[in-house]
């Protein structure tokens, strides 16, 4: 008589239901967090959206880690954030904020740009980022609470930083108490015209 083969016979636990809290992991390759790390996220958002006083929204195509490495250093030491949001609670967060009125542009890829002071800087970089890259494009923006398009934004970039300004201002001090005090008495035309020439004097003498 032949000796029967034992199966051992398993049986399966009913799978509990996800609650919202679980921590977070990876799914498919994509980072996902639990309920209460998105409302973390969605906090910190808004938050620095409340402060910031220029917000670019740009399309981070075709770029590999060297790249975003790279552009997120220049970036930052003119004290400019960059991050990759998540456009659900990225949308969710410019609730009450300068933001919101590009809530909507919040699709597909994003890449959101914050400044908290100079808010020409983010528009030279950036610009000066996609001269040799077609992939990499700029969405919309806010700037001191007024929407701006791409256009905006390159022609925002032609303009002084307040770096700049701040060392033509310096320059201008530096004048002789007499002609400092006929500048400052000059119509607003006239005054930007002797910056601009005392700054073309300045990059001769460089």
């Amino acid at each position: 008589m032949a000796r029967g083969v034992f199966v051992p016979v398993v049986r399966s636990e009913p799978r509990a239901k996800p609650t919202g809290d679980e921590p977070a992991g990876r799914k498919g390759g994509e980072i996902y967090l639990n309920r209460t790390e998105k409302e973390q996220v969605i906090s910190e958002l808004h938050e620095k959206m409340g402060k910031a006083k220029a917000a670019i929204l740009a399309e981070p195509k075709g770029l590999n880690v060297a790249t975003v490495t790279e552009l997120r250093r220049k970036l930052r030491e003119a004290k400019v954030e960059y991050r990759i949001v998540k456009n659900t609670l990225a949308a969710r967060a410019a609730k009450g904020t300068p933001v919101e009125p590009i809530a909507e542009k919040f699709v597909g890829p994003t890449a959101l740009v914050m400044s908290y002071d100079d808010v020409v800087a983010p528009a030279k970089l950036l610009a000066e980022f996609m001269k040799d890259r077609e992939s990499f494009s700029i969405r919309t923006a806010v700037i001191q609470g007024r929407v701006v398009d791409a256009k905006g934004i390159q022609a925002l970039a032609k303009m002084p930083g307040l770096q700049e300004l701040r060392g033509q201002i310096a320059a201008m001090i530096a004048q002789p108490a007499t002609q400092l005090a006929r500048m400052i008495g000059a119509p607003g035309q006239q005054l930007a015209r002797v910056l601009g020439a005392r700054r073309e004097q300045l990059e001769k003498q460089s």
